[in-house]
């Protein structure tokens, strides 16, 4: 029997001919991989998270996967917004933290993907750095112009993360936060070269890891969404 994947979606204007109107989109290459790897696809837009509606969605679906967009608004975290953060969009965060907290507690498998990992993180109680560049001295995480950088993450051993993925990889980046105090329940499970965290697990989950890169644009390597169909 096919499992099916609930895909979390942006919430943006889109241009369809003579209509611009907001729209529920996701970049194709999510579907793609997740269709590549076996499953089918429901697209998780945002709305309302009332407790009758989370748990309805996740009864439709045999996992969870939350996709890349918009800065977690740092008032989520207890903090005041970096001047280069994007325009908070509280739907999207309070949807996607209602899911992903139901989720754990009912053990369904969750793949978390650059923004998917630090709404995990503030979800169970952690802050980000809002900007890399502040922190590191360079921008090697996002060229900006919609280029995605190269490199290297570092997995730590013993750990899924380098079960899946082995112990050194090059992968795809385009974010300009990521996790600075690391939630309860959450194991890092890899860090870039700068010490920078990378993947985290989820503790107690039969399946439940999220990554600071992008790897649906990595379609040759479909390790992690293959992972999260077989935990499926």
């Amino acid at each position: 029997m096919t499992v099916a994947i609930g895909v979390t979606t942006y919430l943006e204007p889109v241009v369809m001919g003579l209509w611009d109107r907001p729209g529920s989109m996701l970049p194709r290459v999510y579907s793609d991989c997740v269709i590549a790897a076996g499953a089918a696809v429901v697209t998780l837009p945002p709305q309302p998270p009332t407790p009758d509606v989370v748990e309805r969605v996740l009864d439709s679906v045999d996992g969870l996967m939350l996709t890349g967009g918009k800065d977690v608004d740092a008032a989520l975290y207890g903090q005041e917004a970096h001047a280069e953060n994007d325009a908070p969009r509280p739907d999207r965060d309070a949807w996607e933290i209602a899911l992903v907290r139901a989720a754990i507690a009912r053990d369904l498998p969750v793949l978390g993907i650059c923004r998917g990992l630090q709404v995990l993180n503030v979800a169970l109680g952690g802050t980000l750095f809002q900007h890399l560049p502040d922190v590191i001295g360079s921008n090697r995480y996002s060229y900006g112009n919609a280029v995605f950088a190269d490199n290297p993450v570092l997995t730590v051993a013993g750990t899924r993360t380098a079960e899946l993925l082995g112990e050194r990889l090059t992968v795809k980046s385009y974010h300009h936060q990521a996790i600075d105090r690391v939630a309860e329940g959450l194991t890092v499970t890899a860090h870039g070269d700068d010490g920078i965290v990378q993947a985290v697990e989820i503790d107690g989950m039969s399946f439940g890891l999220a990554v600071q890169w992008h790897p649906e644009e990595s379609p040759d390597d479909s390790r992690l969404f293959d992972a999260l169909v077989a935990a499926a």
